[in-house]
Formats: C-alpha cells, sequence, structure tokens
C-alpha cells in the first residue's frame, strides 16, 4: 500500500512538472488575442455583408475588449453608420480608422466611396490618389478605374484618362476602363484609338458573357457613325429601341440619327 501511494505522487508530480515546463502562458494569451481579434472582425465583415447589422455590431463589441484602438475595427463600425443612414457617424470612423493606421487602404478606398455616394467628389478623389500609390494593395487597379471615374465627374478629362489607362495596365479586364477610355477618344476625334478599346470591351463583355447596357449600345453607336458604318450603328439604335425604350441614351441616339 506505501509503494503504491509513493508511485501514486510520483507519477503527479512527474505530470505537474510536464505542464509546468510546456506551459507558455505569455506567449499563448497574446496569440490567443490576436487570433480572436482578427476572428471577431472577420465575423463581423461577414455579417456586414449579409445585412445582419446587430451581429456584426455584437462581433466588433468582441472585438474592442482585445483592441479599442484597432484601425480595421473603426473602418467596420464606419460602414455600419454609412449603411444605417448615418452620415456623420460614418465619417468620423473612417477618419478615427484612419488616424490609427493611415496605411489602411482598405479603409481609405472604402472612404472614398463613401465621400464619392454624398456627392463629395474633390474628397473622394484626393483619397483615391493616396490609395493608388500603395503598390501592395490588392485592388489597386479598381482604385484606379473608381479614381477616373471621379475626374469625370470634376470635368478632368486628362486625369480620367490617365487614371483608366493605369487600371487597364493594371488588370486588362476592366470593363468600364475600356469603355471609357473609348468615349474619351471618341470625344476627341481618335476613332482608331477609340476602336482599339471599343474592340477590347466587346471581347471582355463576351468572354464575362455579359450584355450590353445603355450606355455601351450608345457608345458603339456613336463609334459606327464616326466610322461611317450607318447600318451599324441603326443597328446597335435598334437594340436600344428594344432594350431601353425609355432610356436616356435612347433619346441622344435619337437626336443623332435626327
Amino acid at each position: 500500500m506505501i509503494r503504491s501511494t509513493a508511485l501514486t505522487v510520483v507519477i503527479l508530480l512527474l505530470l505537474c512538472a510536464c505542464v509546468t515546463e510546456t506551459t507558455n502562458p505569455v506567449f499563448n494569451v497574446e496569440v490567443s488575442e490576436e487570433e480572436a481579434l482578427e476572428n471577431y472582425l472577420q465575423l463581423a465583415t461577414g455579417y456586414l455583408e449579409q445585412n445582419d447589422l446587430t451581429s456584426a455590431k455584437r462581433h466588433l463589441n468582441n472585438a474592442a475588449q482585445i483592441d479599442d484602438n484597432s484601425s480595421e475595427m473603426f473602418g467596420i463600425w464606419a460602414l455600419i453608420y454609412a449603411r444605417e443612414g448615418e452620415p456623420e457617424l460614418a465619417d468620423e470612423n473612417f477618419r478615427r480608422s484612419l488616424r490609427q493606421n493611415g496605411r489602411n487602404s482598405k479603409t481609405r478606398n472604402n472612404y472614398a466611396a463613401f465621400l464619392f455616394a454624398q456627392n463629395d467628389i474633390e474628397a473622394a478623389y484626393e483619397q483615391l490618389e493616396i490609395v493608388v500609390s500603395d503598390t501592395n494593395y490588392p485592388q489597386r487597379p479598381q482604385a484606379f478605374e473608381n479614381m477616373g471615374v471621379a475626374a469625370l465627374r470634376l470635368g478632368r478629362q486628362e486625369d480620367a484618362e490617365r487614371a483608366f489607362t493605369r487600371a487597364l495596365q493594371l488588370n486588362g479586364n476592366l470593363l468600364r476602363s475600356a469603355l471609357e477610355l473609348c468615349v474619351i477618344n471618341l470625344d476627341r476625334d481618335d476613332v482608331i484609338q477609340a476602336r482599339g478599346y471599343w474592340r477590347n470591351y466587346l471581347t471582355l463583355i463576351q468572354f464575362y458573357n455579359l450584355g450590353h447596357n445603355a450606355r455601351s449600345l450608345l457608345v458603339g453607336a456613336r463609334l459606327e457613325m464616326a466610322l461611317k458604318n450607318e447600318e451599324n450603328a441603326l443597328a446597335y439604335g435598334e437594340l436600344l429601341r428594344l432594350n431601353f425604350p425609355e432610356s436616356r441614351e435612347y433619346q441622344l441616339f435619337e437626336q443623332v440619327i435626327e
């Protein structure tokens, strides 16, 4: 009995020693908090995409218990407030996010989109200028395209052309950039260059199995008229009439034909 008891005590001591030797509480807590913060932010983003704002907020509050100065967290709060129609709170949280991390290009790009939606086009353009300077940002081509759209709204044709050209250099599959460059060249009567971008656009919509919209049909009609292909221009016009009879583009087409 004494031997058995002594053996049991020895085994327990060995087990305790093993636990003590293999446990590093400080390291594990740090890693656990990092991972937990990332998980909460990912969950909040997922619920936001599903428009479940209540669940998104709950996970952001959990994230704040770990790091109440997280740039990503403030960026997600900004998107939630924008979704809820609270532009002042959205703007405040976008700014807080960027104060915490000025190199957070994802949040800055979202901020530019928010500003554009608020019709503050100049401010959106300025934010996008910073975004596109980040060569490591995965959505940089799209940011260039968005900058081109903002430049068009500001009436800055040359800036728009540069932005759309850079967008296509970085990603040749951007439909909007190809179409806008076609229009820009049409507007300055460079029909050959416009035709090149138009062919690029047609290739892309065929590849992605997409149909024309009212604007692209009008651009196609304009190009064919510039190339003296009246029959092709009328064919685009007929597609406009059939598919978008109430559109402004069809009205413009009728005016051009008359």
